[in-house]
C-alpha cells in the first residue's frame, strides 16, 4: 500500500516545523512507519520553509515526488502556489487566509485570488482563518494548532493521541491555549462536512486516510 504524502507549507515563525514533527509522532504513535523533513528557506523570519510527511506500512524516501502530495497544509497562500508542482490532480488543499508580502516586495504585488485560482485548477481547497481563530483564544502564535486540529479530522488518527502528542511538544505554559485552538481547527472541519452533504456535495475523491 502506497503512503500516505502530506506537505506543509508556509514561512518562518509559523510553526511549520513543530507542526510537521506533530503529525510525524502522531502517526509512529499510532503504529505506522514514518518519514519526515524539513526544508528551510532565508534564515530570517519571514522565509519559505516546507515539510515532507510521509506515513504508511512502510516508507522508504522522505521526501514527496513531485505530483504525490495527497493534502497540502498551507499556511501562507502564496506558499501553496510555490510548492503546488508536489499535489496530486485533485488533491486537498487546506488554506490558511494568510498573505505575507515577501521581503523586499510591496503588498501591492501580492497576487490576487489565489484562492479562487487553486479551485478552478480542479484542487479540493478548504479556507481556514487560523489568525484570527487563534486572536480570539488569545495567542495569534497558535494559529498552527488550529490548521492541525482541522487536519485531524481527515487523518482519522485517535483524537487522544493528538491531543498527547500536543501537550508533549509545546510549551507548557501555552497547553491549555494550544489543545483549545486544535479542537476549534476540529469543529471548523466537521462543520465544512455536514454543509457539503447538506449540499449534495459530498466528494468522490477523498484525500486517503489512515483509520487506527
Amino acid at each position: 500500500m502506497s503512503p500516505t504524502n502530506i506537505i506543509m507549507t508556509g514561512t518562518g515563525g509559523q510553526g511549520i516545523v513543530l507542526a510537521s514533527r506533530i503529525i510525524a509522532e502522531v502517526a509512529f504513535k499510532s503504529g505506522l512507519d514514518v518519514k519526515e523533513s524539513e526544508l528551510h528557506g532565508m534564515a530570517q523570519r519571514g522565509g519559505s520553509v516546507v515539510g515532507h510527511i510521509r506515513f504508511g506500512s512502510k516508507v522508504y524516501s522522505s521526501t514527496i515526488p513531485l505530483g504525490h502530495a495527497d493534502i497540502m497544509v498551507a499556511l501562507e497562500e502564496m506558499e501553496s502556489v510555490r510548492y503546488l508542482p508536489f499535489l496530486k490532480p485533485s488533491g486537498v488543499i487546506i488554506l490558511n487566509r494568510k498573505k505575507i508580502t515577501p521581503a523586499g516586495s510591496e503588498e501591492k504585488n501580492y497576487p490576487d485570488r489565489i484562492e479562487n485560482a487553486l479551485k478552478e485548477k480542479g484542487y479540493i481547497v478548504y479556507p481556514v482563518d487560523a489568525e484570527k481563530i487563534a486572536k480570539e483564544i488569545g495567542n495569534p502564535k497558535i494559529e498552527n494548532s488550529v490548521i492541525l486540529g482541522f487536519l485531524s479530522v481527515l487523518l482519522k488518527f485517535k483524537e487522544q493521541t493528538w491531543i498527547e502528542v500536543i501537550k508533549d511538544a509545546v510549551p507548557l505554559k501555552t497547553v491549555d491555549l494550544n489543545i483549545k485552538a486544535f479542537y476549534e481547527g476540529r469543529r471548523l472541519a466537521k462543520e465544512y462536512a455536514i454543509l457539503e452533504q447538506g449540499n449534495g456535495n459530498i466528494r468522490k475523491k477523498k484525500p486517503k486516510t489512515t483509520s487506527t
